[in-house]
């Protein structure tokens, strides 16, 4: 996954856990929350993917427990996962100056970028 951008849903994911210990209702909660709604997991699609990221080791579940009759497993970024999650965020930041840069130069508006053909 370092070799690329990760996706939308594996980047809220970590994001969520960066936060600290967390269980799978939290984890849809918080990924739609801070998405501003732009990623909502199903739960067959959240625990397909927590299960893809503990077997490439960004999380690590962190115990269960049962709280009314339900069980409930926590999850844990692993520094494996901090690192990655750093990496992207590196990434986007990089991204986002090159596009504000571009947009800020003369002709931006119109599409037209110094040195490209028209």
């Amino acid at each position: 996954m370092s070799a690329f951008s990760m996706t939308q849903p594996v980047f809220w994911i970590l994001t969520a856990l960066a936060g600290g210990r967390r269980h799978g209702y939290e984890i849809l909660r918080e990924t739609e929350a801070a998405s501003e709604g732009r990623v909502s997991l199903k739960v067959t699609t959240l625990y397909a993917t927590l299960e893809r990221l503990e077997r490439d080791g960004l999380i690590h579940t962190d115990g269960e427990e049962v709280i009314n009759g339900r069980a409930r497993r926590y999850y844990r970024i692993s520094d494996q996962g901090s690192a990655r999650l750093t990496e992207e965020v590196e990434l986007l930041e990089r991204s986002v100056r090159v596009a504000r840069t571009r947009m800020a130069l003369p002709g931006a508006a119109m599409g037209f970028f110094k040195g490209a053909e028209a």
